[in-house]
């Protein structure tokens, strides 16, 4: 398994080893002791999987008291993964990576706590899986808008193309009109890889 640093600290895209032949493959998408040899081990207290079609944008989502580590992949399709650093007190806040995440290239992308996250899906359907260190909180979930400019995340979808969004995603304030209770504050777990 290789895990690849990007500009934001503590986001992490991790390659598993994979094995083919004529059969198909295998590999290991995750394993509590190789993640803690990598100094990425938590608790996983809950699995998502979500399905979509071809431009659904989910998020930017997060939880304020209750902020959650995340670990991401696709099983079907290809998405394009984003995650802002929305923590307070963090030298990169207000900062965006993305990544392509396709159960082809079988990437996953590790985020750790106080990162808003959010996807569009670029091939016709896409299975996305997600683990979390905390479990849903409906009451201390935020969302910031998918195109706040401040941000400027250059999401891939063609010109012309609006995004397909749920309802609670179409009218989210900007990270700049959040006040500081609305968002999380940065603090380093001791066994986090943040440089």
């Amino acid at each position: 398994m290789k895990v690849k640093e990007t500009p934001l600290p503590g986001v992490f895209i991790i390659e598993p080893a994979v094995y083919g032949d004529n059969r198909g493959f295998f590999m290991e998408s995750h394993s509590r002791r190789t993640f803690a040899a990598l100094g990425l081990d938590r608790d996983w207290v809950q699995d998502n999987h979500s399905r979509s079609g071809r431009g659904v944008l989910r998020g930017l989502h997060y939880q304020v008291g209750r902020p959650q580590a995340k670990l991401v992949r696709t099983v079907v399709g290809t998405v394009f993964d984003v995650v802002v650093d929305v923590r307070r007190g963090s030298h990169t806040f207000g900062r965006w990576f993305g990544a392509e995440l396709s159960a082809e290239n079988k990437k996953m992308l590790y985020a750790p706590r106080g990162m808003a996250h959010g996807f569009v899906v670029l091939s016709d359907v896409a299975e996305f899986l997600y683990k979390v260190d905390d479990f849903h909180a409906p009451e201390e979930e935020r969302s910031i808008a998918w195109n706040d400019p401040d941000i400027g995340i250059e999401w891939p979808l063609p010109e012309g193309i609006e995004p397909i969004l749920s309802p609670k995603d179409t009218d989210c304030p900007r990270l700049a009109e959040m006040k500081d209770d609305q968002l999380p504050v940065y603090l380093p777990e001791p066994d986090d890889r943040e440089g």
